[in-house]
C-alpha cells in the first residue's frame, strides 16, 4: 500500500513538473539588436502570446554572426524549457548554404511553428551621397569604386546578395559591411559612416519619409502600397523580384504536443485583427499558417535561392 502511494505520489509530481514546464515563461530569441524588424515581429507576437497562454514572455536578443549564434543557442536548449526562435532566410536558408560549419542543421536541428510575416528590401543611401535614382547610383559607384561600401543588417543575408548584385550590375567589387541587425546599420547610415545599405524596406522606410535617407528602389514584384514613388529594382534597371519572412522555429527536442500547443496559439494569435493592424502599420504583410504551409514556404524558398546564392560564389 505504502509503495504504490509513493509511485501514484511520484507519478503526480512528474505530472505537475510536466505540466509547469509546459505552461512556464517562454523566451522568443531573436539573433539581432533591438529595433530592427525581427525583433519587432518577436515583441508584437510575444505580446499577445502572453496574454494569450497567460504566462511570462520574454524577448532575448542574442545578437552575432548574423543571427547564427542564436540559432546555435536555440539548438541546444535542454528540452525542459520553453523557447522559440524568430527566423529568417539568413539564418534558415542562406546560412547552411554558405558556411561550412554552421554550428546548427537548419532542419534537422528546428522544427518549424509557423510562418508570421512576409516583407520586401529595400536600397537606401545616406543624404550626402549625390544620386537620387538606382541607376545614378551605378553610375556613382562605377566613378568611385572605393566607396562601394554597402552596408548590411547582417552577413550572409539576403541583403548582402543584393549588395554583391548591385555592385556587379555597377562593375565594382562591393565591399559588404555586415552589421549586428538593422538598428545599428540604420544609425550608421544616418550618420555617414556607410554610404549605402540594403535592408528590410519597412526598417528603411520612416527615416526616408523624414527625409534623412533616400530609398531608391525596393524589391517586390509591384510598388509597396505605403510609398508608391519608390520604383522596385527591376523598374530601376535590377532584374531582381524578392521577398523575406519572419517565421518561429521551437528546437527539435522540444515535445511535439508543446509544439503544436505554440503553433496553434500563434496561428490565433496572427489571426486577431489587432495583429494584423500592428504589423500593416510597421509595413510588414502578416502571414497565418499552419505547420505544414510553413514547411512547405521553407521548401520552395530553399529551391529558389539555392542556385543565387551558389552562384555568387560567396565565401564567408
Amino acid at each position: 500500500m505504502k509503495r504504490r502511494t509513493a509511485l501514484l505520489a511520484a507519478a503526480a509530481a512528474i505530472a505537475a513538473g510536466a505540466a509547469t514546464a509546459q505552461d512556464g515563461p517562454l523566451r522568443i530569441v531573436v539573433g539581432y539588436a533591438p529595433g530592427g524588424s525581427t525583433d519587432r515581429v518577436a515583441r508584437i507576437v510575444g505580446d499577445k502570446l502572453q496574454a494569450k497562454l497567460g504566462v511570462t514572455v520574454v524577448v532575448e536578443n542574442k545578437t552575432g554572426a548574423g543571427g547564427r549564434l542564436a540559432a546555435q543557442q536555440v539548438k541546444a536548449t535542454p528540452p525542459g524549457q520553453n523557447v522559440l526562435m524568430v527566423g529568417n532566410p539568413a539564418v534558415m536558408v542562406v546560412a547552411p548554404l554558405v558556411f561550412k560549419d554552421n554550428g546548427y542543421d537548419a532542419e534537422r536541428d528546428f522544427v518549424p511553428v509557423s510562418h508570421v510575416n512576409d516583407y520586401e528590401f529595400g536600397i537606401a543611401v545616406a543624404t550626402a551621397v549625390p544620386v537620387r535614382e538606382l541607376t545614378h547610383l551605378l553610375a556613382w559607384l562605377k566613378a568611385n569604386p572605393e566607396k562601394a561600401n554597402f552596408g548590411v543588417p547582417a552577413t550572409g543575408s539576403l541583403p548582402h546578395f543584393f549588395a554583391l548584385m548591385t555592385g556587379e550590375k555597377a562593375g565594382v567589387k562591393a565591399q559588404v559591411v555586415g552589421y549586428r541587425g538593422s538598428g545599428p546599420l540604420t544609425t550608421d547610415l544616418l550618420g555617414g559612416q556607410v554610404p549605402v545599405a540594403v535592408d528590410t524596406f519597412e526598417t528603411l522606410l520612416p527615416q526616408h519619409e523624414g527625409g534623412k535617407i533616400r530609398i531608391l528602389a525596393s524589391s517586390g514584384a509591384k510598388r509597396s502600397p505605403h510609398a508608391s514613388g519608390i520604383p522596385t529594382f527591376k523598374e530601376a534597371g535590377i532584374d531582381l523580384v524578392a521577398t523575406g519572412w519572419n517565421g518561429f522555429f521551437a528546437p527539435a527536442t522540444m515535445p511535439r504536443e508543446r509544439v503544436e500547443r505554440y503553433a496553434a496559439a500563434i496561428r490565433e494569435v496572427m489571426s486577431d485583427p489587432d495583429t494584423q493592424r500592428k504589423f500593416a502599420d510597421a509595413r510588414m504583410t502578416p502571414v497565418v499558417a499552419t505547420q505544414a504551409q510553413t514547411q512547405a514556404m521553407l521548401k520552395a524558398y530553399r529551391a529558389q535561392w539555392a542556385p543565387v546564392v551558389q552562384k555568387s560564389g560567396y565565401q564567408p
